[in-house]
Formats: C-alpha cells, sequence, structure tokens
C-alpha cells in the first residue's frame, strides 16, 4: 500500500464519518471508526491498484520504497474513492475531492509516458543508469609475481 490508514483517516472530518459509513447515525465516536476502518482500507486497496495499472509500465509493482509523490497521491485517490460512493457534486465543496483525483490521475498518466520520473530503480531507470557511466582502465602492469626479486 502506498499510504496507511491513519493517515487517509486524518484528512476525514470527523462530521463527514456518518455520510461516508452509510444510512445509519453512529454517536458513539468508536463504533464510528470501527464501522469507518474496513471502509477506508477498500479504499485504499483500490487506489493501490490504480495506481499501479500506471507505474507497471516503467516500475516493478508494488514499490517497495514509496515517493513522497505517490504517497500523497495514494491519498488523494483514496480519499476520492471514499467520497464517490456516496456521489461528488461538483459544485460544492466536493469538487476539491474531484480536482485532487484529476490532479493524480495526470501525474500517473505522465509517469507511465515516462514524462516523469518518480526516482526508484525501475526498467527506464535502470537502462537510463547503465548507458550513463561505464569505467575503463588499462590492462594492469604490475602484480606480486611480476615484482618478484627485484
Amino acid at each position: 500500500m502506498y499510504c496507511t490508514k491513519e493517515e487517509v483517516r486524518g484528512m476525514i472530518k470527523d462530521d463527514a464519518l456518518n455520510v461516508l459509513i452509510g444510512n445509519e447515525y453512529i454517536d458513539d465516536p468508536d463504533e464510528r471508526e470501527l464501522k469507518i476502518a474496513p471502509i477506508i482500507e477498500g479504499a485504499i486497496a483500490d487506489a493501490a491498484g490504480e495506481i499501479d495499472g500506471y507505474l507497471a509500465k516503467r516500475y516493478p509493482v508494488p514499490l517497495s520504497v514509496v515517493p513522497k509523490a505517490i504517497n500523497k497521491f495514494a491519498k488523494d485517490i483514496a480519499i476520492y474513492n471514499l467520497f464517490s460512493r456516496i456521489g461528488i457534486d461538483e459544485s460544492e465543496k466536493d469538487k476539491n475531492y474531484l480536482n485532487r483525483y484529476n490532479a493524480a490521475i495526470r501525474f500517473f498518466e505522465n509517469v507511465a509516458k515516462g514524462m516523469i520520473d518518480i526516482g526508484v530503480s525501475g526498467v527506464g531507470n535502470t537502462q537510463k543508469a547503465s548507458a550513463a557511466f561505464s569505467a575503463h582502465s588499462s590492462p594492469r602492469r604490475f602484480s606480486r609475481d611480476s615484482m618478484r626479486g627485484m
């Protein structure tokens, strides 16, 4: 996964939890957290799958080291996934979720096209690195055997 449940939960205001959970109002905060946890985990898993779909063109997925940009966009996609479950009103404050999602998708499309390098080793990076650096040296003139007796 490219982000944690705690990171995504931290981006959701408490007053939005009941709306995201569904048709029932839950007054108890602990019960609300128990109900929202699997919903957030599902949104994160969906976001990771979507991200892997773009990254797989250039990098082995899932990434073992997660760059900060990937973490940020993973949270944005997960939040969008959560709010899109209940419908996103483009004329209201929900439009922010859609805008952030669209920015994330544009980023990943550019990564897939090779226009953006995320700084982890992968197919594209390995080929560039090996072509950019090589070392050559002269043959060895002296060795222990050739210096013996001098």
